[in-house]
């Protein structure tokens, strides 16, 4: 399986994805808003793009589809239950389901609602499995829940489904948002040499040369991944006097996502 990341340098700081098959060149785009950006690179390197995947339906993932479509034929697949809100789609997906790119690539859609109701995360059970979480899962971070979505929801998906997966899972968000991310870590806990390591590495770095992370290391470096961390909990009581003093994991998780609305 060969992915090409796109950084797509707008105003949204969007990654755009091409997956492809390295025997056919068949590729899967994902998420293509930038599509001139994303046709130039499956130009270049001699890919075919067959199929779109649009994580959700907000029009920062979707905006490019048309274009794309026009250009290609691809076919449009999202979550069955976007079908209203994502024109011209042609394929509706549940959990399990899978997506054959080429001769080779195969990839597991996962329903995974917070950010939306209706987001899928696709999955390769490769060697080195890789996740592709468009506004689920953000390096360091969590989707916000503003644009249809529920933060119980999202604590379910990440409590349930992403902290089960392999620790080696490659994460590919749809945003860079890093350096936020990191910074709220930090503000939540300031002694996590981790997250620090990290920021140090990539506060100044083109976003085009971002490397992925893990799940491993997003169980050190992300705050909505640290549900248990004394610290968490004792630094989210200055915000919250009302906290339990043995507060559950969905109500700290809920509470940062809260918090992080605003800071």
């Amino acid at each position: 399986m060969l992915v090409e990341q796109i950084w797509t340098n707008n105003a949204y700081r969007n990654f755009n994805y091409l997956v492809a098959c390295p025997e056919t060149g068949e590729a899967l785009a994902i998420d293509p808003l930038e599509h001139a950006l994303c046709l130039k690179v499956a130009k270049d390197k001699g890919w075919q793009i067959t199929q779109i995947l649009n994580t959700h339906e907000h029009s920062d993932h979707t905006g490019g589809n048309a274009a794309v479509v026009a250009a290609t034929g691809a076919k449009v697949l999202a979550h069955k239950d976007a079908k209203d809100r994502i024109e011209g789609m042609d394929r509706g997906l549940v959990a399990g389901d899978v997506i054959k790119v080429g001769k080779t690539v195969e990839l597991e859609a996962l329903d995974t609602p917070g950010h939306t109701m209706s987001h899928v995360c696709l999955r390769s059970h490769t060697d080195t499995p890789c996740l592709f979480c468009g506004d689920t899962l953000f390096n360091a971070g969590a989707g916000n829940c503003k644009g249809g979505g529920d933060p119980l929801a999202l604590h379910a998906t990440f409590t349930k489904q992403l902290a089960a997966l392999p620790e080696h899972t490659v994460v590919y968000p749809g945003h860079d948002y890093v350096v936020n991310n990191l910074g709220f870590t930090l503000d939540r806990e300031p002694n996590n040499a981790a997250a620090r390591t990290l920021m140090a590495k990539v506060k100044d770095e083109d976003p085009a040369a971002r490397k992925p992370t893990t799940i491993a290391q997003e169980k050190e470096i992300n705050t909505f991944f640290r549900l248990h961390s004394p610290g968490v909990i004792e630094r989210l009581r200055v915000s919250f006097p009302d906290l339990p003093k043995n507060p559950d994991t969905q109500t700290v998780f809920v509470k940062l996502r809260e918090l992080r609305n605003s800071w």
